[in-house]
């Protein structure tokens, strides 16, 4: 992994990527992967990266990054489209 790093930090410097929007990206892809990885929850992905999920929705503001599209099909139905509750049959009392 160290080669990989090693040879990807050699061809940002050489296209002439600066250091601030290389860190910027690698954050980007970084906090995504974690993101994809957990379905956007992101409580979840902040305790894998080991971060506060404030300062996780914070960085996530800041990069400009959109969540919405990590939680796409794992989203709760509305309130009004859940089932009704079975009705309880209560029991009478006999004396």
């Amino acid at each position: 992994m160290k080669d990989q790093i090693e040879s990807l930090v050699a061809q940002m410097h050489n296209s002439g990527i600066f250091y601030s929007e290389a860190v910027r990206e690698f954050k980007r892809r970084f906090i995504m992967n974690v993101l994809q990885q957990n379905k956007g929850n992101q409580c979840k992905a902040a305790r894998e990266l080991g971060m506060h999920r404030n300062t996780l929705s914070r960085t996530i503001a800041e990069l400009k990054m959109e969540v919405r599209q990590f939680r796409e099909g794992a989203r709760r139905p509305v309130r009004s489209e859940k089932s009704l509750p079975v009705e309880r049959i209560e029991k009478k009392v006999v004396r």
